[in-house]
């Protein structure tokens, strides 16, 4: 399962990058809102530090004009990925930018019906919101387990991106339903490598060395 950060604070993805474990980046309206900063010379700097894909959002709600910010936005970096709302002018934008062979994210999604129109319109990635689905009393992790079935039956190509993911439960969680990638804050990366067992361990290997005198160098 690919590992995308979610934010669009440029100094956070300078931190994360060294960990060799930064498979893309998402950023969304709200994200760069809170950046304070350009869009363009935000995902342009992103693209710069990560390889992998990096979704930026068309803002727009009718299809012309999505489609206009999503050409803008494709044309920052070859490895931008057009994030595009589950809406009929957001799908109609998804088939429009797939048949001209740029990546997309087909994203807010909540339902495996959404999925399947993502999907049907050629999208590169879908989002479905856990948490934000959990916060509504439903069942996140479920839904990834249906698109995965849904999209194996029909042999879609379309990647599952876990999105909306609060904790390192839900990142495990969507691993194990099949999600193709996942998307989390810089906490919830951090956090992934934390287990108490293992600092008892550590620690307790760290005395036992000290014991012995002995020095590896």
């Amino acid at each position: 399962m690919k590992l995308f950060l979610d934010t669009a604070d440029v100094a956070v993805i300078k931190d994360m990058v060294p960990t060799g474990m930064v498979d893309g980046v998402t950023t969304n309206p709200s994200l760069i809102a809170k950046s304070g900063r350009n869009i363009a010379e935000v995902i342009a700097e992103i693209c710069a530090l990560v390889e992998g894909p990096i979704s930026a959002e068309a803002v727009s709600l009718d299809f012309e004009t999505m489609v206009k910010e999503g050409d803008k936005l494709a044309a920052i970096a070859p490895n931008v990925v057009v994030k595009l709302p589950l809406t009929w002018d957001g799908l109609r934008a998804c088939r429009v930018f797939t048949d001209k062979g740029i990546k997309t994210n087909v994203t807010l999604c909540f339902s495996a019906a959404q999925a399947l129109l993502a999907a049907k319109a050629g999208a590169t990635f879908v989002s479905p919101f856990v948490g934000r689905l959990e916060d509504n009393g439903a069942d996140g992790i479920a839904l990834l387990e249906e698109i995965r079935v849904l999209y194996d039956v029909h042999g879609f190509e379309t990647q599952i991106l876990a999105a909306s993911l609060r904790n390192v439960a839900h990142v495990a969680a969507a691993a194990v339903a099949g999600s193709d990638a996942a998307t989390f804050g810089a906490d919830t990366f951090k956090a992934l490598v934390k287990h108490p067992l293992t600092d008892r361990g550590l620690d307790a290997f760290v005395a036992d060395w000290a014991k012995t005198g002995q020095s590896i160098l």
